[in-house]
């Protein structure tokens, strides 16, 4: 089963959180670490702590969705499970995963349904323990490679959010499957990927590129007009609230509203999804 299975963990300063991922996988699979800096530091960390783990270095912020395709690059493994550094496996996890893509020999992906450990989501279908679905969140994939062939990865022009969304439209219009495991729990926290000392750059972060993408994803799958009326009233809401904000000298709401428009702005022009946290990294 070793053989099998290779786990692609995406981070970007993620040195508080990845020891409780790590720890909680199992050693006799390989695990590709693709962090978004020079941080050779950390490379050497956690290469020394765990002798499955391969870092590799980016020397700079890649994003979810080409951060993850340099990782899923490297696989040479049937399956691969890309998760988030915030989340935490159960203690048969991979093994409920196999025994799912043992059964489904033509699934092309897998989520938990159990997928956080403050709120677990409940999935309504009856009694069914595996249930198909049109898509699954990104923390926590279970990817059967092959089925990727013909339409590849994740979008790269998603820097984050809404690229396994996109990812799992591009499934479905080929009619390919995907399930979710009532039987998988994987924990996550969620929005807590990254050291705690950068959450409001990396909440600007957030503002813009969910703005950003949503626009484009939209546009994509449905055409610029119904992407225009998505986004219509986020973008009549972020010109209203920025105004606001300004007026009562709320500067940190002003800094939201203003990342929300830019983002917003810059995809409907076209623009390619370039803002990034400004951080000073290793």
């Amino acid at each position: 089963m070793e053989k099998e299975l290779t786990i692609v963990i995406n981070t970007f300063n993620s040195e508080d959180k990845i020891d409780d991922c790590l720890s909680s996988l199992p050693t006799n699979h390989k695990v590709i670490v693709v962090e978004n800096s020079s941080n050779l530091n950390f490379k050497k960390k956690i290469e020394e702590s765990y002798k499955n783990v391969e870092c590799i270095l980016t020397g700079e912020n890649l994003g979810y969705a080409k951060g993850n395709n340099l990782g899923l690059s490297k696989v040479k493994t049937n399956y691969a499970l890309v998760l988030n550094p915030d989340a935490k496996l159960g203690k048969n996890t991979v093994e409920n995963f196999f025994i799912t893509a043992n059964k489904i020999k033509d699934f092309s992906l897998i989520g938990p349904a159990k997928q956080d450990e403050h709120k677990p989501e409940v999935i309504k279908n009856g009694q069914k323990e595996l249930v198909e679905v049109n898509s699954i969140k990104g923390f926590a994939m279970f990817l059967n490679l092959k089925q990727f062939d013909d339409i590849g990865f994740f979008d790269e022009n998603f820097f984050i959010y809404l690229e396994e969304i996109d990812l799992c439209k591009r499934l479905k219009n080929k009619r390919k499957k995907i399930y979710l495991d009532k039987k998988i729990v994987v924990h996550h926290l969620g929005g807590s990927s990254h050291n705690e000392s950068i959450n409001f750059e990396m909440e600007l972060s957030r503002n813009w590129h969910w703005m950003w993408s949503t626009y484009y994803f939209n546009k994509k799958h449905f055409g610029i007009t119904m992407a225009l009326i998505t986004i219509s009233g986020k973008l009549f809401s972020s010109v209203i609230k920025l105004i606001f904000y300004a007026s009562v000298f709320n500067k940190k709401k002003k800094e939201i509203y203003a990342h929300r428009l830019s983002g917003l702005i810059n995809s409907i022009i076209g623009k390619k999804s370039w803002y990034r946290p400004k951080i000073i990294t290793n």
